[in-house]
């Protein structure tokens, strides 16, 4: 097995798990959405949103990880240098757009506590 074999299987793994973070948790997140359904369903729906659209960020950032590897180590060409800026570009947008639908405002619109809601959370 030569080093591009391994480096490719590993790239493989890798979107394996973005897609399984994807998949489990959209499932965990209707999981959840089915249990708090009962107590209100418009405060149930928003939640749903919003875990998902995590869990689809994350996915994301998984799979561009693999995007990356792919095109440093496996094929390193400017054509896939391209491809790979193209991707993650997209993918940009895609992961900005979800983080303002998800959060309701713009990242420099927030609030210092809804920034720092994440940190706040921690101690």
């Amino acid at each position: 097995m030569t080093y591009h074999d391994v480096i490719t299987h590993v790239v493989d793994v890798v979107e394996g798990v973005g897609v399984v973070i994807m998949v489990l948790g959209a499932l965990g997140a209707f999981v959840q959405y089915a249990r708090r359904v009962r107590g209100g369903p418009e405060r149930a729906y928003e939640q749903l949103r919003r875990n998902v659209g995590r869990v689809v960020l994350l996915g994301l950032e998984v799979l561009i990880i693999a995007d990356i590897i792919r095109t440093i180590v496996v094929a390193p060409s400017l054509e896939s240098v391209a491809v790979l800026s193209v991707i993650v570009v997209i993918r940009i947008l895609l992961s900005f757009s979800l983080e303002v639908e998800i959060d309701g405002a713009w990242p420099w619109r927030r609030t210092p506590a809804e920034s720092g809601a994440v940190g706040n959370a921690r101690r």
